[in-house]
């Protein structure tokens, strides 16, 4: 979506001009500067680069103002060209929140939906994608993931059957924490999904060893999960440090959301990065390291150098 359009939404969501020091000027030259995306493997589609998780930051209950709090953060989301949203039955009351939310706003016609198969009963898979569709209020998955590889081989042979019969689109299996990386390899080698999701941050680094070179090996695409190491590692810079002025002259990194995600998704294997928050402001710093020129391989070392050393 062209910013030129995402900063008249948000204005249009909002009421007011409160929200627009986070939005990307346009350049100079007239031209519109768009969000970065990247081909899907399997099947060239393009898919924006940042993306949101609903870890925890969704599972809010029915309480009524925490969840028009995080209907402002999904319209928010949308405006500034977001597409993938991920979720999974582990997160709580996050996709009946999610269902809440989307009925509230005007969803668009690109949203990217990933959910996950999460439960030990190897037979219940379609059952847990239907209960997961009712939640949400759609009538499509465009991605289901085997969450954290439990009982992955009955599942994933149903999904591959549901994918084959048009039920979904795309099938994936997701690790986190850095566990069980070698089974997944394993998988990946074997089964070839078209995604996999993983921890990938710039203090958690093991999918480059073996991981990713071997999606891009096999064409699978890769969404990076716990981008801030679970938030703890953002708080800590916010809190303790300057962005470098090299990595603001050089790469446009005017916060540490900028520094963190263009990291990760200038990672040629990384299709995308799904960051959770509860704030609006933080979703737009967010969606903002998505703009602008993206480090090349000695910038990423100097980067991760940088943040080893603090």
């Amino acid at each position: 979506m062209p910013v030129s359009s995402t900063r008249r939404n948000l204005i249009k969501l909002f009421g007011s001009a409160f929200f627009l020091p986070f939005l990307k000027p346009t350049p100079a030259s007239g031209k519109a500067e768009t969000l970065h995306r990247k081909e899907i493997p399997a099947s060239g589609e393009m898919l924006p680069v940042i993306g949101m998780g609903t870890w925890r930051t969704f599972n809010v209950g029915k309480d009524p103002k925490l969840r028009q709090a995080r209907t402002d953060v999904l319209s928010a989301f949308f405006a500034l060209g977001g597409r993938l949203i991920d979720c999974s039955p582990m997160y709580g009351s996050s996709s009946d929140t999610l269902g809440f939310s989307l009925k509230q706003i005007e969803v668009p016609d690109n949203l990217f939906a990933a959910d996950k198969v999460w439960t030990g009963d190897g037979d219940a898979t379609q059952e847990q994608v239907a209960t997961q569709l009712r939640k949400w209020g759609i009538a499509k998955f465009d991605l289901m993931q085997v969450h954290n590889l439990v009982e992955w081989r009955d599942h994933l042979a149903t999904l591959t059957e549901m994918k084959r019969n048009g039920q979904i689109r795309y099938i994936g299996i997701t690790t986190s924490h850095g566990r069980r990386h070698s089974e997944l390899e394993q998988i990946m080698a074997e089964e070839k999904p078209d995604f996999i999701q993983l921890t990938y941050n710039i203090t958690h680094r093991q999918a480059e060893q073996h991981l990713l070179p071997l999606a891009r090996e096999k064409g699978i695409a890769v969404i990076a999960n716990r981008p801030y190491d679970g938030g703890q590692l953002i708080r800590s810079l916010k809190q303790s440090q300057a962005v470098p002025e090299w990595a603001k002259a050089e790469i446009e990194c005017q916060t540490w959301a900028d520094f963190l995600l263009k990291f990760i998704v200038s990672h040629p294997a990384i299709t995308c990065a799904i960051p959770a928050t509860t704030k609006v402001t933080h979703l737009s710093e967010n969606m903002q390291s998505g703009y602008g020129p993206l480090p090349n391989a000695s910038q990423r070392l100097r980067m991760a150098k940088h943040i080893a050393s603090i």
